[in-house]
């Protein structure tokens, strides 16, 4: 089933959490897949300069700034792509952080914060652009889950709850809307080379008391045979693919990208 690069002409895409990372990769790659792309981002500034350079490359791009917290802040995005592009196909649930903590002294508002933005927001995302789809009877609804949402790692309770439930909401959703046009999958990467990972990084040096060095090697590459970190760009690609024809079987699935991580 050959496709065009511009296979997404005529589609409309929202990706949360757009400023930076993961969520800026696949912006760009749905926009160079021909999608008009509502760029979504709590950080106004930040969101502001990745629009303008993408769209210095002739890329259709919206910078948006959401909290994806707030019901209303979500239903006026819904109302906007409504209103400019007659409804959303195409929706990645991408905004997240990482809060790492011994349990006994996890801060409850954090473990609410981590669980409201990953679980919450994304639940809010695809209750409002979810029926749109179904109204054009075509969708693709991808998660951006996290290696973490099948496996467990010290001092992240709230980040591997958040994703562990992220997957449960992807195999639902797919079941209600299989025969209505719309697919909805989850993305599961390993550590991928982001601001966010090197946060982690930064922490998990504390933590541990190593260096980051160390702590890549002997902590976050040590259950992946592969031994290096993914690129953001490989997630985008990942995006756009199952935004395609030939992709339109796969739904309700959880596609792990570990570098081996669960093979064993």
């Amino acid at each position: 089933m050959s496709e065009t690069k511009e296979h997404l002409n005529n589609k409309t895409a929202v990706v949360t959490g757009a400023g930076a990372g993961i969520g800026l990769a696949v912006s760009r790659a749905l926009a160079k897949a021909g999608a008009t792309v509502f760029m979504t981002d709590l950080n106004e500034d930040v969101l502001s300069k990745e629009v303008q350079l993408l769209e210095d490359e002739n890329l259709l791009v919206k910078g948006v700034v959401v909290d994806v917290t707030s019901e209303d802040s979500i239903n006026s995005l819904s109302e906007q792509v409504l209103s400019e592009s007659g409804g959303a196909d195409i929706l990645v649930n991408n905004a997240g952080l990482q809060i790492m903590s011994p349990i006994a002294d996890f801060p409850v508002e954090k473990w609410d914060l981590l669980n409201s933005v990953m679980l919450r927001g994304a639940f809010l995302c695809m209750r409002q652009f979810v029926p749109q789809m179904v109204e054009g009877r075509w969708g693709r609804v991808i998660n951006i889950a996290s290696i973490h949402s099948i496996v467990g790692s010290p001092f992240k309770s709230a980040y591997v709850s958040a994703k562990h439930g992220l997957i449960g909401l992807t195999k639902t959703v797919a079941l209600e809307t299989a025969a209505k046009g719309v697919t909805v999958n989850a993305i599961s990467p390993a550590y991928v080379r982001t601001k966010l990972v090197e946060k982690q990084i930064e922490a998990q040096a504390k933590l541990h008391s190593m260096n980051k060095e160390e702590v890549i090697a002997n902590i976050m590459l040590a259950p992946m045979p592969q031994k290096e970190l993914i690129e953001a760009e490989e997630i985008g690609d990942v995006v756009v693919f199952l935004c395609s024809l030939s992709a339109r079987h796969i739904n309700g699935h959880n596609l792990v990208m570990d570098g081996g991580w669960t093979a064993a």
